[in-house]
């Protein structure tokens, strides 16, 4: 017998990353605030409570959601999306080399050309604070 993962019956597991992605998605369809057992509900109700609770606890300390006391649990909001959340865990990695531009380099030549396009456009858009006079 197969299961999701198409092998030997046990579900696949998901990476902590692809799990936050997978709720900060879920909040982003929401209409509005939810509790944590909406979200596991959202998600196929194949996770854990708690492990739902816990990566939206970990996404409350990234600054990407917020919570609100509703009775005596929580209701959650996304304040940020998932490109976002990306970002940061693509910054906390390069945060944790010591030879931050030979990562840069290394990424950028590592680039499919619409990709580094992409960037090399983005990088063109002054930054905001920029043209402002240094104190």
């Amino acid at each position: 017998m197969t299961g999701q993962d198409g092998q030997d019956g046990r579900a696949r597991r998901r990476g902590q990353g692809e799990l936050e992605g997978q709720v900060l998605g879920a909040l982003r369809e929401a209409d509005g605030p939810v509790s944590a057992a909406w979200v596991q509900q959202r998600l196929g109700g194949d996770l854990a409570y708690t492990t739902v609770v816990t990566i939206l606890t970990r996404l409350l300390a990234k600054d990407v959601v917020s919570r609100e006391r509703h009775g005596r649990s929580f209701v959650w909001t996304p304040t940020a999306d998932v490109a976002r959340l990306a970002a940061l865990r693509m910054r906390r990695l390069l945060d944790g080399e010591r030879d931050r531009e030979a990562v840069l380099a290394s990424f950028v030549t590592a680039l499919p050309p619409g990709d580094e396009q992409v960037l090399r456009a983005l990088l063109d858009i002054p930054a905001p604070d920029a043209g402002r006079p240094e104190d």
